[in-house]
């Protein structure tokens, strides 16, 4: 069968993948002259299975509120917004209590935890050098109402046999030998030790050339307008280099994917929330983290790569807006000098932003749509190469119609439907 794949960061890119190992003839579009161009460029280096949480969470009302007003707050929305966020915000504030939180945090685990399988497959059967590392990750807490706070978590953790380790401070700087020289900033910790690290950019750049060698083609540097139907089925999709027909299409285009659906009737609730990073050279590997640390208080990722630290954080809601805000900037900054102080040289830090494609309730949107040869695969949020892998194969399956290794219910775009 004939795919088409649209765009080509790592989710597209997974997608296409996995496509290809099943068989398929494989195109994939993308506007970009390389695959992983915009949000998979620069982001925070971590393969996190089990940090798979939704954003909308019970208490997370009251805490946005609060952050409004924080100097250095993990959100900020930008005035004049457009009503498309108003809708957003509406639905993810719906999925702010307990009984939707436990239903999302499920999936997204489900998905995550399907997705380490994957990669672990993949690593094992091809020579991938990414920079990567899989000495877990940290999650550091400041003060113990942050501790209290992630008990929910653990037990979601623990039901679905996530591997977790509660730490003391001096745990902490066992795993994290550099946090010693500010162990009084710190109270505990939360360690995930199957969790990995990596440079997303450089892991997209092998795989596409496996997947070249796997007999998918890329079209790139070329720009998807729209896609059209006739009798509840796709029959082409336009691009700047004309028209292009497939048996089955694959719409894995990020934040933009819902603007492309949304002609067809398909209204999925993706929007585009910035984040921002910062790479900076290491000059005291022992100053330096050993894998990632996650402070909670300010939502910043520190990861580290051979000879560099991705920092990582902030949510702004400003819609599809990528300059660079000094004092979003000023954020993550501050959370690396403040916790790995003589890591590295902050003069020659490199900033980025990209857009993640979140979901009000946090779960992905993979799978069917109403017409029947076009599928999803979108709405990853912060977890995109965290779940790439797992979306990439189970996309796989579903567009080919053989039985997945995971139970797709509830994670396609059917259920918006109510």
């Amino acid at each position: 069968m004939e795919v088409v794949v649209l765009g080509s960061g790592v989710i597209g890119l997974t997608s296409a993948w996995y496509l290809a190992q099943a068989g398929h003839d494989v195109t994939v579009v993308e506007r970009q002259p390389k695959s992983a161009e915009e949000t998979s460029f620069a982001n925070a280096g971590q393969i996190s299975y089990g940090y798979s949480s939704p954003w909308a969470a019970p208490g997370i009302p009251v805490k946005a509120m609060k952050w409004l007003l924080q100097k250095h707050a993990p959100l900020k929305i930008k005035p004049s917004v457009s009503p498309e966020l108003y809708v957003w915000a509406s639905k993810m504030l719906a999925n702010c209590n307990q009984k939707r939180y436990q239903v999302n945090k499920a999936r997204m685990l489900r998905v995550a935890n399907y997705s380490r399988e994957c990669l672990l497959d993949l690593r094992q059967q091809h020579d991938l050098q990414y920079e990567g590392r899989q000495q877990g990750t940290l999650q550091v807490f400041r003060s113990e109402a942050q501790i209290e706070a992630v008990a929910k978590d653990i037990q979601v953790l623990a039901e679905s046999g996530t591997q977790y380790e509660e730490l003391d401070v001096a745990s902490c700087i066992a795993a994290e030998p550099a946090l010693a020289k500010v162990r009084d900033k710190l109270v505990g910790g939360l360690r995930l030790p199957d969790d990995e690290t990596g440079d997303c950019y450089l892991f997209c750049q092998q795989l596409t050339e496996l997947a070249r060698q796997a007999g998918v083609q890329f079209k790139f540097d070329v720009t998807v307008q729209s896609l059209n139907q006739q009798a509840g089925k796709i029959t082409s999709v336009t691009t700047s280099e004309g028209e292009m027909t497939a048996d089955a299409y694959v719409v894995a285009m990020g934040s933009y994917s819902a603007s492309l659906l949304s002609p067809l009737g398909i209204d999925i609730p993706v929007y585009p929330v910035k984040g921002y990073s910062l790479t900076m050279p290491v000059t005291d590997g022992d100053s330096a983290p050993v894998s990632t640390v996650m402070d909670e208080t300010y939502k910043v990722a520190m990861t580290r790569f051979d000879d560099r630290i991705r920092v990582a954080g902030t949510a702004e809601l400003a819609g599809f807006d990528f300059s660079l805000a000094d004092k979003r900037k000023e954020t993550i900054a501050m959370v690396i000098q403040d916790l790995f102080p003589q890591a590295g040289d902050i003069r020659q830090a490199e900033y980025w932003s990209g857009l993640r494609p979140m979901t009000p309730d946090g779960t992905p949107v993979i799978g069917k749509t109403p017409f029947a040869n076009l599928f999803t695969n979108t709405g990853h949020g912060t977890l995109g190469w965290t779940m790439a892998c797992g979306s990439g194969r189970l996309l796989a399956d579903i567009v080919s119609g053989t039985t997945a290794d995971i139970d797709p219910d509830g994670l396609d775009v059917f259920r918006y439907a109510s």
